[in-house]
């Protein structure tokens, strides 16, 4: 059977592809997601803003498989690449699939529309909630210009907590800096919480965004978390620790007798010294 040159650069663009480090972190970061049970069936996403130059090692910029207009147009992130998993795609499954799963993407000149110049096979789309990840990486820009992931999972214990504890920010946050040493160091900017809202829609992307740019972390209520950082290692960690902490709080509140003794907020203050952090104010109160 003949090959003709389209195909053969196809495969080559493919071979190449799977071997760029922003693909295999993607790969990495949704089975670790998946394993941890935090992106059952085709729960969760992320998105990864890429530097030009590290794309054109792997990809003609040129060439694009197709053009989807934006609903909601994003001129601040104007010829800006991503990297993003799909719409309705299974984290379980991107490792063995990313041509299918993921997609390689540029918003346009005027931040209409965008590009899809990999991926998303078989007519796939990104991720439904792109507007809530757009809109979170401009917040998140104008906080820090390193900051490239936007990661969204349903991070089993944190959900369970938004049905047990109050839904207040600062003390949601405070429970879970006592919860473990190191989470007034990870996230001492703390946490944002959204009130319930139908996921997918600008609106909640609107709402995410604006937390965002105090914190980078954002709960949806009875849904899952988000997670802003400048590597996907970063992110996933940040996630990771506000997570296990979700967890000691439902292990310890599952027992009779209680919390007998937490972190006081003397030692959370100490520990935020030697660190050199500056906790978000409203939250201790020394």
């Amino acid at each position: 059977m003949m090959i003709n040159e389209n195909e053969i650069k196809n495969l080559m663009i493919k071979d190449s592809l799977l071997a760029a480090p922003f693909v295999q972190e993607m790969m990495a970061a949704t089975y670790n997601m998946w394993t941890l049970g935090w992106d059952e069936r085709n729960g969760g996403n992320i998105s990864y803003l890429l530097k030009e130059e590290e794309v054109t090692p792997f990809l003609d910029i040129k060439d694009k498989v197709r053009t989807a207009i934006l609903e909601f147009p994003v001129p601040e992130l104007a010829n800006q690449y991503f990297i993003v998993t799909g719409s309705g795609k299974y984290f379980k499954n991107v490792k063995d699939n990313p041509g299918d799963c993921l997609g390689i993407i540029r918003v346009d000149g005027k931040g209409n529309s965008i590009d899809i110049l990999w991926g998303l096979e078989n007519d796939g789309k990104p991720t439904s909630e792109l507007p809530s990840h757009f809109m979170s990486h401009i917040a998140r820009l104008k906080v820090d210009k390193n900051h490239r992931i936007i990661m969204h999972n349903h991070a089993t214990n944190i959900l369970a907590m938004t049905f047990t504890h109050e839904l207040d920010e600062k003390s949601f946050t405070k429970t879970l800096w006592q919860m473990c040493t190191e989470c007034i160091v990870v996230f001492p900017d703390g946490l944002g919480i959204l009130p319930w809202m139908v996921p997918g829609t600008d609106e909640i992307g609107q709402c995410t965004a604006e937390k965002m740019l105090d914190h980078r972390l954002v709960i949806w209520p009875f849904h899952g978390i988000f997670g802003a950082g400048t590597t996907m290692d970063e992110t996933f960690g940040l996630i990771e620790t506000a997570e296990k902490a979700a967890q000691i709080y439902t292990l310890i509140h599952s027992h009779q007798g209680g919390v007998k003794q937490v972190i006081t907020d003397q030692e959370l203050a100490d520990l935020a010294k030697a660190f050199g952090v500056t906790p978000i104010e409203g939250v201790l109160t020394i």
